[in-house]
Order: C-alpha cells, then structure tokens, then sequence
C-alpha cells in the first residue's frame, strides 16, 4: 500500500502479557495468556507486513514491552529495514540506565502510564510506581523523547485529570492520554470499586475540554471514549468537525476501522476486546486481515449506527459517537445495547417522558439480567 493511502497511520502489538505491575484495570485475561508468543523472526515478519501495509508508525504495547528479551532486536529491525518510526507505552517500572540508552539510541518515543497523584497512582498500579514513572518521564524530556502520558479513569484519581495534565505541560510530552475504563480482564473483577459513574464521567470530560483548550498548541489532549465527541459537540460546535476528522481518536473501533496485533499474531479490531479476532500475522497478510474486515457481516452491522439499541438508538449524537460496544455487552451481554456509562438523554426522549421511562426501565432490566 502506499504510505499516503494507508488505512491506519499506526498498527499496534500487544508484545508480551508479562509484565512487573499489578493494575486493577489491567485488561489481562487468564484465557488467553495461554497463547505463545511471536519469537524473535515471527515478530519480524509482523514488521514486514505493517511496513509492507504502509503505515509510518510501530507501535508497542503490553504487559511491560521493557522485559521482553528480544524487543530491542525487533525495533532494529523496524528502523533499519524499513525505517519504520517506533513507539512504545511503559509503566517506567523496570527503569534502568542500559534501556533508556537504548530508547535514546534507536530513537524510540516513549509513553509514560500514570494514573493520578503519587498516592492513587500506587494504589491502582503498584508501591513505588509514581516515582518510578516520573523518573523515567524526566530522563525522557531530557532527550525529547516523552512522547504522551496515559491516564486511565477509575473512581479513585477521576478528579485528577488535571495532574496528569500538568505533568505533561512541565516535562514537554506530546501529548496527554485519557483512557476510560473499559471492563475486561481484571477491571471486570473490580468493577463496583473502580469504575467511575456516569455524572463521574460527564464531570471529568468537561473539565478535560477546559484542559484541552488550555493546553491548546502546547500539549495534544486526546481522550478515548466515544460519548466525548458529543462533550466537545456541545461546547464548540463551530470547530468540531476539525477536530473530529483530524485530532479524536475515541471511536468505537470494534466496526473496523482499527487493527491490532496481539502477542500470538491474532489481529483483533478492538484493543481491549479479546473476542472478536480476524485470522492471524502468520498465515494471513495484514492487507488481507484488514480488507476482510471491511467487508465483514458482522463488522459491518457493528459499523452501522442503526442497529443501535436503548438510548444510543435515540440519539441525536449517536453517529458521532455511538458509545463503547465492548462496556456495553460486557453490562448487558448485547454488543449493541446502550453504553451505561454515559448519562446522557437524547433529546427526543426529553421531550417524551413516558417513552424515556419505558428505555430507562429496560435498560436497567437488562444490566440486572447479566
């Protein structure tokens, strides 16, 4: 493909499940950490077929992209063969001298997790994390390679979005990450004590849209959650179309409009979702994997805002949002049902109140049956 045509600018792998923290979000899902990893020349085939799909940027994720022994010989590769541009996203926990040279060295842009103030950071991910996090995070601008710090939403630091913020401001990152929770892996185990509610989230997203627009030519805010559009829709409708085509990565991307790769090779079109797997790096070319996915029944049913159901299905904000198919069936056990994250009533339900108790009843019922 070529590289101005390309459908994904990036295409991320799940390098490794194994990793030094303890979240209790992490998406980790005991089924399916049974599956091998891609050795050393599999990998590099991976980063024969994304370069050969055409996108511009490698992208690492985890578990802890840092302990894997052979990871510095698959960035190589990447740069040298195909001068690739590398990403990757740590905790900052293994920290040490020898793989901040090795950043430096084969240039890689680093992300940082952190979620909330030192004493809620080390309560959702691990004793000592915060410290560890900001040292890697200062060694990192040092040499200009902090790329963004990522911060997942949970009851605990939801009143701290402008702490992550702020350290991005000081340590010049690229750029500032929220994450909403999405309840798979461990998350789902946890989810009565950490999941944010509704008026939670709608207070949080708008205090982001005041960071987003402060930070504005300085720090790129960018939030993965779907209902954020219709926030930023509300407060600045003059602008929004921009923003929405160019700089908003939240979309839902279980109908297909994102590929990943997981640790075993499975390409998969949601990065939290594990079920939904389309054929895998070994057998299948990623240009295959992604035009199968275009034209799949399934995908294409999820990709159509029409099939919606509850509230969503009323929306007058649901094309440009449609909420999180994954949160919405792992609640109601219906990957189009309602996403009961969001506390927003369309307006058409506003104006007709016995029809909003009758959707508000049954998606209630619905939670409490799964």
């Amino acid at each position: 493909m070529n590289p101005t045509t390309t459908p994904l600018f990036m295409v991320v792998w799940r390098c490794t499940r194994n990793c030094v923290g303890s979240c209790t979000y992490c998406s980790y899902i005991k089924d399916y950490a049974k599956d091998q990893e891609l050795n050393t020349e599999q990998a590099k085939h991976m980063v024969d077929e994304i370069a050969d799909f055409g996108s511009q940027w490698f992208g690492i994720s985890g578990g802890e992209p840092l302990v894997r022994p052979d990871i510095w010989e698959i960035i190589e590769y990447a740069e040298k063969e195909h001068g690739l541009n590398v990403s990757l996203i740590t905790s900052g926990y293994v920290w040490d001298e020898d793989r901040f040279n090795k950043l430096t060295k084969y240039n890689v842009k680093t992300a940082i997790s952190l979620d909330g103030e030192r004493d809620t950071n080390d309560k959702i991910r691990r004793p000592g994390g915060y410290d560890k996090a900001l040292h890697a995070m200062q060694k990192l601008s040092s040499v200009g390679l902090l790329d963004c710090l990522v911060t997942t939403m949970t009851k605990h630091n939801i009143h701290q979005m402008a702490h992550t913020a702020k350290l991005a401001e000081d340590y010049h990152a690229r750029s500032v990450v929220y994450h909403n929770l999405v309840p798979v892996g461990r998350a789902s185990e946890h989810m009565e004590d950490i999941a944010p509610t509704p008026e939670q989230y709608e207070v949080a997203f708008n205090e982001i849209y005041e960071i987003q627009r402060r930070l504005y030519g300085k720090v790129k805010v960018n939030v993965y959650s779907p209902f954020y559009a219709r926030i930023v829709k509300q407060k600045n409708s003059v602008d929004f179309w921009d923003w929405f085509n160019e700089g908003y990565l939240g979309r839902c991307t279980i109908g297909g409009n994102y590929i990943g790769i997981t640790e075993n090779g499975d390409y998969r079109s949601c990065g939290f979702h594990e079920g939904y797997r389309v054929g895998n790096v070994k057998e299948t070319k990623l240009s295959d994997a992604w035009a199968n996915l275009q034209k799949s029944e399934f995908h294409l049913k999820l990709r159509d805002k029409n099939n919606l159901k509850g509230r969503c299905s009323y929306c007058e904000y649901r094309e440009i949002c449609g909420g999180c198919r994954t949160r919405a069936e792992f609640y109601t056990g219906d990957l189009f049902a309602s996403d009961p994250a969001c506390n927003y009533i369309p307006k058409v339900l506003r104006e007709n109140p016995k029809l909003c108790e009758e959707v508000l009843k049954t998606e209630k019922l619905a939670q409490i049956k799964q």
